[in-house]
């Protein structure tokens, strides 16, 4: 398809896949992303976007995300908030971006790490995006 002399892709589908040191791995989760090059900082904020919008819209008792929210401690598979309250996701994105620039997880896209929140990927259909988690996640 083209539009305006310009090939236009549908939108792919990108898995987040988290994954620790000990070897424990998630099933992962699709997340359709509309562009074809991303930084690796607005990846992340898309995922926690993402994880904070379900939580937020259910407002379980416990939150399955990539860093622990202020005031909540951990459980098996995930936070447990101290007081069942909306999270921001402004917030959480930048616990998030801090747990990454101090080496609390990785991030691998595909079988390649990258290192910089302006470092820049490519999204292929079918791209597999994994957060390897180093240490326990308090507060980023």
């Amino acid at each position: 398809m083209s539009v305006g002399g310009r090939s236009v892709v549908g939108m792919a589908i990108v898995t987040f896949v988290d994954e620790t040191t000990a070897g424990d791995r998630s099933d992962g989760w699709g997340l359709e992303i509309a562009e074809e090059r991303l930084t690796v900082g607005e990846l992340i904020r898309r995922r926690v976007f993402q994880e904070v919008a379900e939580y937020n819209a259910r407002t379980p008792q416990v939150f399955h995300g990539l860093v622990q929210p202020l005031d909540a401690e951990r459980v098996l598979n995930g936070y447990a908030l101290r007081t069942p309250r909306r999270i921001e996701p402004e917030a959480q994105t930048a616990l998030a971006l801090r747990a990454f620039a101090g080496n609390g997880f990785l991030v691998l896209v595909g079988d390649r790490q990258v290192t910089g929140v302006d470092e820049e990927v490519e999204l292929a259909l079918g791209t597999e995006i994994t957060f390897l988690k180093l240490v326990p996640l308090v507060g980023g």
